[in-house]
Formats: structure tokens, sequence, C-alpha cells
């Protein structure tokens, strides 16, 4: 696994995040990470293809991606420490790890690359503070013809009041925050970089799916 990036202050409170969360962070977010099992079944990942993973954790979603789309070649990239260390024990030697800022990061030096076929970003910019800078650079990875896929948390429109201002209380416990203007810097980005965008809102606006193709 690579890890050449600094640590930095965020990545210092993920690891204390996740330090025992770990252990139970897939069993348990099963019951509310909701649509990502959807985004990987559109990847349409052909053998070859290159597929990073910007914020992959415990690498649950490119083991998904490694049975659903066999031959592609993977990457995953996280600030976590504690969380590569169980996508490490998961994936093998069959994915690239590397440590490293969504932010900035350069993909050249950490994957040998400096662009993909496929980009996931999957329930990782409610987390991340400067999400915006995130999803920017996330696009500029994308090869020509390929795409960049991003799910997370919405609105929660569809649900009442009440319920609306608890979940976003519960999200907050985690140092989660859903990016309710997500859809308009997507849309600005595509504008800005000629992409062809798509997107998907989820039951009651619990999640939204985005696809920005190039």
């Amino acid at each position: 696994m690579a890890s050449v990036a600094p640590a930095t202050p965020h990545g210092a409170l993920m690891d204390a995040v996740y330090r025992h969360q770990k252990h139970i962070y897939d069993a348990t977010r099963k019951f509310y990470l909701f649509g990502r099992d959807g985004l990987i079944s559109g990847l349409e990942a052909a053998p070859g293809m290159t597929v990073l993973e910007i914020g992959c954790g415990t690498g649950r979603n490119l083991g998904r991606i490694a049975c659903t789309w066999p031959g592609a070649r993977l990457h995953g990239l996280d600030i976590s420490d504690e969380m590569l260390s169980v996508a490490r024990k998961r994936l093998g030697d069959g994915c690239k790890l590397a440590r490293g800022d969504a932010t900035d990061f350069d993909a050249a030096a950490l994957f040998g690359q400096g662009s993909f076929d496929r980009v996931v970003i999957s329930y990782a910019l409610s987390m991340i503070p400067q999400w915006r800078e995130t999803l920017a650079h996330a696009a500029g990875l994308v090869a020509p013809g390929g795409s960049l896929h991003v799910v997370d948390f919405g609105d929660f429109g569809g649900l009442p009041n009440p319920l609306r201002s608890l979940m976003y209380g519960w999200l907050r416990r985690f140092h989660v925050f859903p990016r309710e203007d997500m859809s308009d810097l997507a849309s600005h980005i595509a504008a800005d970089r000629n992409l062809a965008l798509r997107t998907l809102r989820g039951r009651y606006g619990y999640f939204r799916r985005i696809t920005l193709r190039r």
C-alpha cells in the first residue's frame, strides 16, 4: 500500500473516530448508507478499466466492485490509516491503496496514473470539510470517456420536519453534514468542463446520486 502523503488534522480526527468503529463499521452502516449498491451496479466497469474510490474506508465498496465488475483495476484513497488497515486486509493485492487528502492528492504520485475510467465517492463528501474542492478535484481525474459517480445523503425533504431535524442531529454526532447544494455544484462543474450530468433523488430525499460523464 502506498502511503506517502503526510498526516493531517482531519486525518487524525478520522483516525480517532474510526479507531474502534472500524470493527463494526460495515455491519452498522448497511442499515442507513443507502444507494451504494445501485451506484456500483451502474458503473459499467469493463475488464481492464481503472476504478478509483475516493474515501474508500474499509474497502467494502471496492470489494463489491471487484465482484460485480471482475477484471477492473481497483484503486482506493482514504485519509484514515485506521480504515485503510481494514481495507488492506479485505482487498489484499487486488487493489492499490493510498492515504491522502481527497481535496488535492497527487494521483500520479500515489497510483502511477493521473486519470481513471471510473471515479467513485460514496458517503464521503458529507464528512470532508473542503467537499467542494474534493468534488472539483475528482471531476478532473476522470479520463476521456470516463465518469464520476457520487452518492451521499440528500436533504431528507420528504421526511416530516421533526424526523428531518432528528436525522441532521444524529449525523452531526458522527461529523457528518449532508451537502444540500451538492447538485448545484455538480451542475456548475458540468457546465464549466463540458460534462454530461445525471442526478437521482432517493426516496424521501434520503440520498442523492450524481453522475458526471466526460
